[in-house]
């Protein structure tokens, strides 16, 4: 339901903005998601549903060129995470820590969990996660992951996320006989985020007591 209001809204966009500004307010929106955090707010302007809604305008209408819209997706959001992980990496842990709101403050520290688990991997699978799409560039740049490693992570993450979804809402529209197929990614994408989702809950479970153990060591001395 809400993917479909998401769509509607995305169509109104072309019919007052017209073709060039309809793709650079896409694009603003991927980049400013996670290079200001804009994300943690409005997740669903931001993320997939902003793609795939896009995507259906794009096989909806021939005003629109998919692959344009596509790399034009896929090059913000590497642009994004490159902001992002600049400024992790220049202003450190109170970066985060200015980030007001005690759920943020609780997705932060579980990102850095899932990072601490999938490390260079944390970058590509998070593009696909919502809440780790926007904390993991950040967390990368505060615990000064090498530069080249995060890059080619994020090239690979952004770009292919960019490209799979918002191509999969344009067959979704435009192509009856690859709806099925679409569907289907779709729905592959979901469950492998929910099972690295899982898998960081897990590790996480695992290894908080061992965590808390070593801050109260402190104490006791």
């Amino acid at each position: 339901m809400l993917r479909t209001a998401v769509s509607d809204d995305v169509a109104g966009w072309l019919d007052v903005l017209g073709p060039l500004a309809f793709y650079l307010v896409v694009w603003g929106l991927v980049f400013v998601g996670t290079a200001f955090f804009v994300g943690v707010f409005i997740p669903f302007l931001t993320g997939d549903g902003l793609l795939f809604g896009a995507g259906i305008v794009a096989g909806s209408t021939d005003r629109i060129d998919i692959w344009v819209l596509a790399i034009g997706v896929g090059v913000a959001a590497v642009a994004g995470d490159q902001v992002a992980f600049v400024l992790g990496r220049r202003y450190g842990r109170p970066y985060l820590e200015s980030r007001r709101g005690r759920w943020v403050q609780a997705a932060v520290v579980r990102t850095e969990r899932f990072y601490d688990l999938f490390g260079w991997w944390s970058v590509v699978i998070g593009r696909y996660m919502p809440w780790a799409r926007v904390f993991v560039p950040v967390i990368a740049g505060v615990t000064r992951m090498p530069y080249g490693r995060f890059l080619t992570a994020n090239i690979f993450g952004a770009l292919s996320w960019a490209v799979l979804i918002t191509v999969l809402g344009y067959y979704a529209a435009s192509d009856p006989s690859v709806r099925p197929i679409a569907y289907v990614v779709a729905g592959v994408v979901i469950a492998a985020s929910v099972v690295a989702g899982v898998r960081a809950w897990r590790h996480d479970r695992a290894t908080r007591p061992h965590a808390e153990a070593e801050a109260e060591a402190p104490r006791a001395e």
